[in-house]
């Protein structure tokens, strides 16, 4: 059975993500088109750098082509966000993107994204997933059976190639001031993970830093060995690097592109959260933009403290870019951002960017002239100090089970603080008196249990971390 998580449906390459399977999720995605009446305004399908990320996204495209719907199909692996502003600009009726994001190398994946750019919202994708496990049709005439009558927008339709990167390269150069990184003479350090993002965030780095030092920029279906993730552990190559060469600034994406990783001058990683809200006081201080911020449930609430220091409203939803995206739509937020390392703006795509995000810090170190470790003590003058951290619990669906049911039943207090309020927009999340707070809630992509904390002090973040460890094992 198909099922779509948080980000796409994802799989074991060979074990459920297989051409089949793929031809199948093509097949609903074409039917869902049809029934809404936008399939010949086409589709633009991307891929990564996974094992046969090219060869099933060519399948998907014959499928849907076949099918009615045109395809504009990248020659060569391209980033999450760059598959979603092909969707906008180009006025299509959607994407599909193969990749399986952050996931080890050994999952593929495939998200479909909306016309506005967005990924799926959940109604939309039960409806794929509806259509894929009915049996109806299920891939390209010949291979898997042919399409029912109703079932295609007309005649088979084209597949067209279209590379995406020098109108993408444009618009960076709308969303972040590269003229003020030039002027500042940054020498920065990047690391690509071996993914989609090459070429591309190196190669706007080269036209607006000063010097600029590649890592890992070679294409590996096996990431190195080391992952597609940019977090603290993958990156500490580039934190060395950074260290050692004394640069101003490491940056890194995720294998898809999607997710930012940060490396602060002398090689110390800086956490998602903590960049997210020195980020949001910069662009409110010095580029005075207009509205508020979205964040989602598991964000850290420093970006509540910068708004209301701001005079700004801070938007809360469930975890999933999804939900962001019509904060940026409407206007209402500038800027959107998850702790899993995503962010976007307004006036870009309703979908996360890592490659703007590392852009967006070397504009801000350009411009504030300070580390952004120094922007941050300054941050924690203005609005006070928070400290948050995260642990992943691997567990299977009867011990998750196990664990939502002990959750039903919350205490007056945890971790001997009185508990003021309980969140279950996604997951458990309790809110102290205090203002520090505790989330658990199981991941949407992979078969873990998530655990935020946050609170004033860091000795009060392991004391809750300690606390919810306990409950769950």
């Amino acid at each position: 059975m198909i099922r779509f998580g948080t980000s796409g449906w994802r799989a074991v390459i060979a074990e459920e993500f297989t051409i089949r399977n793929v031809r199948r999720v093509a097949a609903a995605v074409a039917m869902h088109l049809a029934g809404q009446g936008t399939a010949r305004r086409g589709v633009f399908i991307g891929f990564d750098t996974r094992f046969m990320s090219d060869r099933f996204a060519r399948e998907a495209a014959a499928v849907l082509a076949q099918r009615g719907v045109p395809v504009s199909l990248s020659p060569a692996p391209v980033p999450t966000p760059v598959v979603a502003f092909a969707i906008v600009s180009g006025r299509r009726a959607g994407g599909l993107n193969v990749t399986a994001s952050h996931n080890p190398p050994e999952y593929n994946g495939l998200k479909f994204s909306t016309a506005g750019g967005a990924p799926a919202l959940p109604e939309i994708t039960r409806a794929i997933e509806s259509l894929a496990n009915s049996g109806r049709g299920g891939g390209a005439a010949g291979m898997d059976g042919a399409a029912e009558p109703g079932d295609t927008a007309g005649p088979p339709a084209r597949i067209l190639s279209l590379d995406m990167r020098a109108a993408y390269f444009r618009q960076m150069s709308r969303l972040v001031c590269l003229p003020a990184i030039r002027k500042a003479g940054l020498r920065v350090a990047c690391d690509l993970r071996h993914g989609a993002s090459i070429g591309y965030l190196d190669g706007l780095l080269r036209k607006a830093a000063r010097s600029l030092e590649a890592l890992h920029d070679r294409p590996d279906p096996l990431f190195g060995g080391s992952g597609p993730d940019c977090g603290e552990t993958q990156l500490q190559p580039l934190g060395r690097l950074v260290k050692r060469q004394r640069l101003h600034l490491g940056l890194a994406t995720d294998g898809d592109g999607d997710r930012f990783g940060i490396v602060d001058r002398g090689g110390r990683f800086i956490q998602p959260n903590l960049f997210l809200a020195v980020l949001a006081d910069y662009l409110l201080t010095f580029r005075r933009l207009t509205g508020g911020v979205g964040r989602s449930v598991a964000t850290t609430h420093l970006l509540d403290a910068v708004c209301a220091f701001h005079g700004r409203k801070l938007y809360e939803t469930p975890v999933g870019f999804k939900f962001l995206g019509d904060h940026l739509k409407s206007g209402r937020a500038f800027l959107v951002c998850e702790e899993s390392a995503g962010l976007s703006l307004r006036g870009h795509v309703p979908e996360k960017d890592g490659i703007l995000a590392g852009l967006l810090a070397a504009e801000m170190v350009a411009v504030r002239r300070k580390s952004i470790r120094e922007q941050a003590r300054e941050l924690f003058r203005k609005v006070g100090p928070l400290h948050s951290r995260r642990i992943d619990y691997h567990m299977d669906a009867p011990a998750r089970d196990r664990l939502a049911r002990r959750l039903e039943d919350v205490p007056a207090s945890f971790a001997g603080r009185r508990i003021a309020r309980l969140d279950t927009t996604d997951g458990r999340k309790m809110i102290f008196h205090d203002g520090s707070w505790l989330l658990l809630r199981p991941s949407g992509t992979e078969p873990v249990v998530r655990c935020y904390a946050e609170a004033r002090a860091p000795r009060d973040v392991e004391a809750l971390l300690a606390a919810a460890r306990n409950l769950i094992q």
